[in-house]
């Protein structure tokens, strides 16, 4: 593979301070979820740190403390999501033997994330500020790259003896798509919404599935 690829999740550097006494975590908790609060009522554009700071209960000087700017506590939402997401996708896909366990496995894994964009106005909006921002286009980049290697190693699975790369390409392209479909499916009418998604899952399962 191409050296020169987009780092991975592990190599790309977090903005904010992480906690280490249990006081500070639990403080660290509390202003993500104010933050999550205003997202979910107001939007991340329109937040204000001192607004987090009042809600959660602390100091403008213990955000910023742990948070320098709001771009951080964004970073910080998305690598929640990030995590969450990785851990269902490697569940989903940890016991596939077949093409249709494969095939069940992603529409369902898709499903669910469609439906997560329509009901988590804090995940529409952490994800569309990734595309705004280089960094975090990073993590999302390697977010991608991270998923796709749980895909890869089921096609390895049961493409024995496909090419390593074209499947690499294949999964890392797919993943990235889903992405572009998933904010092209929330930005229009629900019905239209649902046939771009449903679209979607059959095109990638063909190319999935092809032998």
């Amino acid at each position: 593979m191409d050296d020169t690829k987009a780092p991975s999740l592990e190599q790309i550097a977090s903005p904010r301070r992480a906690p280490s006494q249990q006081r500070s975590r639990e403080r660290v908790e509390r202003m993500l979820a104010a933050a999550s609060a205003l997202i979910a009522e107001q939007g991340s554009d329109a937040m204000r740190m001192g607004e987090v700071a009042e809600r959660a209960g602390v100091s403008i000087g213990s955000l910023y403390q742990f948070f320098p700017d709001k771009r951080a506590i964004i970073w910080a939402l998305a690598e929640r999501y990030t995590a969450e997401s990785q851990a269902c996708i490697s569940a989903a896909f940890a016991g596939v033997v077949d093409a249709e366990g494969l095939g069940q496995a992603f529409s369902e894994l898709i499903d669910i994330y469609y439906g997560l964009f329509l009901a988590e106005p804090v995940i529409r909006d952490v994800w569309s500020g990734t595309q705004a921002d280089k960094a975090l286009r990073q993590l999302e980049l390697a977010d991608s790259r991270a998923n796709a290697e749980f895909l890869v190693a089921v096609l390895k699975r049961l493409r024995p003896t496909a090419d390593p790369e074209a499947l690499e390409t294949t999964a890392f392209l797919v993943w990235q798509m889903g992405e572009a479909v998933m904010r092209l499916a929330i930005s229009v009418e629900r019905e239209e919404g649902d046939r771009l998604v449903a679209a979607y899952k059959r095109m990638a399962l063909r190319e999935l599935l092809a032998e």
